[in-house]
C-alpha cells in the first residue's frame, strides 16, 4: 500500500506560492501543487478565479469564526473536506 503513496510524482508535493488580494490586502499563500489543483478545480466549478474563490471562502470563515489563524492550513483542510464529501457514497432511495 505504501507504494501507492511513495510513487507519487514529486511535482505534486512541491510547493508553489501565489499572491492574491484578501479583504483589500495582498497576501501570499504557499501550498503544495496538489492543493492548488484542487482549489483551481473548486474555483472553476464556481465560475470564479482561484483568487476569487479563496477570497470568498476567507470572507465566509471570517464572518462565521471571526478569524483565520492560518490561511494555508484552512485551505488544506477545505480541500480535504471537499475530497471526503466527494468520496461519500450517494444514498439511494428505495
Amino acid at each position: 500500500m505504501c507504494h501507492v503513496y511513495a510513487s507519487t510524482e514529486p511535482e505534486r508535493y512541491e510547493c508553489t506560492t501565489r499572491s492574491m488580494r484578501l479583504q483589500g490586502s495582498v497576501t501570499s499563500v504557499r501550498l503544495e501543487n496538489e492543493f492548488w489543483e484542487i482549489l483551481d478545480q473548486l474555483a472553476h466549478d464556481q465560475r470564479l478565479s482561484t483568487g476569487q474563490f479563496i477570497s470568498e471562502l476567507y470572507g465566509e470563515v471570517l464572518a462565521t469564526k471571526g478569524t483565520v489563524p492560518n490561511l494555508a492550513s484552512m485551505l488544506r483542510v477545505a480541500c480535504a473536506v471537499h475530497l471526503h464529501i466527494r468520496a461519500e457514497p450517494v444514498a439511494h432511495s428505495a
